[in-house]
Parts: C-alpha cells; structure tokens; sequence
C-alpha cells in the first residue's frame, strides 16, 4: 500500500503518524482549510473530490446538507446543484452531435431554429457556444427565475432583444447563449435536449447521480426546497440526497429563493455529485470523449480581434499564474457553487460542489487546489 492511500484509508483515525511525505502534508493543510470554510461558517456545505495520476487522493464531505437538522454532506450521496459547470456536459453532448453530423459549428443557427426572430446580423452555432454572438446575459430577477418554462418556452425572455455586438467581435459570457444552443439541438434530433444528454453522455460515463431538474409542478412531483423533481423521471433515493440550498449575507445563511432552472439546464441547470463531476472530467484525461479532433474546438480558446477570450466552446480553457494549462469551469447559481478543474499534463481533476450561492471563497479554492498541483 502506498502512503497516501495508507493515509486516505487513515484520515479519520485518532492518531497517525504524518511523516515527512511532501504530498501527505499536503493533504493535511487542504483538510486544514476545508475544515476552517465550514467552523468559520463561509459555506454551510461542501463535498470534494480530487483525482490525480488516476487516483483518488481526496474524497470527503465537510458541513451539512441541512443546518437545522445538522446532516451531514457525503461527498458520494449529497446531490448539489453545479451551476455552469453544466456548460461542459451540455458541450460534450454537442460535440457528439457535431460528431454525428447533426449539427455544423459554423452553420447559422437560424439553419436549425428558423423561427427564432430575425437580427441585423446572423450567428453562428459556434458563436453561442463560444459567448462571441452578442446574445444579452441576465437582466435584474431572471437570474433566480421561478417559471415552468420548457426550453423553447423561454426564449421569450430574450428573444426580442438586439444583439449587443456584430457577432465575432466581442465576448459576453451568459446562459441564455446554452438555452439557444439546448433549442437547436432539440429541434434537430427530435429528442427532448435533456434525453440526448442522458443517452450520449450521462448514461454511457456512468454519471448516475446526474440529472436535470423537470419543468412541471404537478401531484407527482416532490419538493426540493429549489424548484421540484418529477418522482417519474427521477428516483425517488436520488431526490432525497439533495441539498438544502442557501443564499448568505452579514447575518449569515438562509434558505435561498425558489428557482426553477429546466430552460437553462444546458447553461446552468444540472444536479451532481462530485465523484460524478469528477469522473466526467477524468474521462476527458483518459480520451473516453471521442476523439481528439472533435473534442479540439471545444478545449481551444477562441480570439476576438487577436486577443484570446480563454473560453472555448462551453469549456473555459486557460493557464494558472505558473503558467500550467488548464480547461474547466466555475459555477454560480442560486443555492449552488461548483468548481471543475481538469489540468491535462498534471493528470489532475479538481471538483469541489458547495450549497450556497458564491459564498465569496474562490481565493481559498485555488489555495487548495495549488497544493494538489505540486
């Protein structure tokens, strides 16, 4: 047994003997600023899971999953919600269907949605995936909307709006980019968006904890405190592992508002765990996703005007301050904050999934995620 599996499978015990093993004390000083997140109350909830050279290195829950009732997270049970960090697994399951020639990353995308309305200039598939079309991003209350909107119900929100640039000549990250590119896929497979994911990419990974939340409020439903999940459409073990969400401010942590993110779920609707998140992202280090060439535009950071966006297609694709190369995403949503790291030469997947809308830690987080890195 090597030493740090021997001090995983010890992590608890009362006493252990650390040693001088550069990567064990590591471990420790991560579990230090874990712990210190939770007793100095900057999220009520947290689950991690690290992966490294195939190895799963870190794999805890910290916190609760219910302050009133104290329960517990468990890094393998606790569902969150992840936020953008949906973008990825929206984006894999276009690149199937580019891979599959559905669908054209260059093509308009009035080619797939011909009644969307009309603009003073076209866009492209790649545009929105890219954030490069000029699609607005949220105005005032529709970041923490409460509608039952299907997916094509919801442009009605934006539909309407000017674009805010010539598409091509600037960067504007948003969700509603992901509701278009969920609308076109929709409209080209026939399928509803959130079974093309569940076929090409949920189900084929494994990703079982994985599920978007459903559109209809009805007496088949049950409550999850955000938004309600379909008893039919998920089961019911899986919707009792979900969350309580929380919002924070001064005073401390309260109930977040009742959202419903069934439109946006390409963009930021998506529930998890983090061995889920972070298999997902180990199988992109192991080549398990197609194949290079296709993957390639969606892990390439596009330019505008010959400045990198360091955003590909629904990846953020970028480099850390010592200059190590990186493809990921951070995810803010009501009740929900996510981090997916994948660092390709390192052979390191970083997820980390908290309870509460950006709690104000990512200094902390990239702290944490610097010590796996070494």
């Amino acid at each position: 047994m090597n030493p740090i599996t021997k001090y995983i499978k010890n992590l608890f015990a009362k006493k252990r003997i650390i040693g001088a093993h550069s990567k064990l004390r590591g471990l420790v000083k991560a579990e230090a600023i874990l712990n210190d997140l939770v007793n100095e109350k900057k999220v009520p909830g947290l689950a991690i899971t690290v992966i490294k050279n195939g190895e799963t290195l870190l794999q805890k829950g910290y916190g609760y999953t219910d302050l009133e009732n104290k329960l517990s997270v468990d890094p393998r049970k606790t569902i969150f919600r992840i936020a953008s960090v949906s973008k990825p697994i929206a984006a894999t399951a276009l690149a199937h269907m580019v891979d599959d020639g559905f669908i054209h990353l260059d093509s308009s995308f009035y080619e797939y949605v011909p009644y969307y309305p009309k603009k003073k200039w076209d866009f492209s598939i790649r545009q929105l995936a890219s954030h490069t079309a000029g699609i607005r991003a949220y105005r005032g209350a529709e970041y923490g909307l409460n509608k039952p909107y299907s997916i094509k119900e919801s442009i009605e929100i934006f539909k309407d709006d000017d674009l805010l640039f010539e598409p091509g000549t600037d960067y504007l990250y948003n969700s509603f980019d992901w509701v278009l590119i969920s609308l076109a896929m929709q409209e080209v497979s026939g399928v509803p968006f959130e079974e093309y994911v569940q076929e090409k990419v949920l189900k084929p990974l494994g990703m079982s904890t994985t599920f978007a939340p459903t559109k209809t409020v009805n007496s088949s439903t049950v409550k999850i405190g955000l938004g309600d999940i379909d008893r039919f459409s998920t089961p019911l073990e899986l919707t009792e592992r979900i969350t309580s969400f929380y919002s924070k401010n001064r005073l401390g942590f309260r109930k977040a508002i009742q959202v419903n993110n069934f439109y946006k779920i390409a963009g930021g609707g998506y529930l998890s765990t983090t061995v889920d998140i972070a298999n997902f992202g180990q199988a992109y280090l192991e080549g398990k996703i197609l194949n290079k060439e296709v993957l390639s535009p969606f892990l390439t950071s596009e330019t505008v005007n010959e400045n990198k966006t360091y955003y590909g297609l629904g990846w953020q694709v970028s480099e850390d301050k010592k200059g190590r190369k990186y493809y990921g995403h951070i995810g803010n949503g009501v009740g929900g904050y996510s981090n997916l790291y994948i660092y390709p030469k390192e052979k390191l997947v970083f997820a980390v999934l908290i309870n509460c809308t950006n709690p104000g830690i990512q200094e902390e987080l990239d702290e944490m995620l610097g010590i796996f890195l070494k």
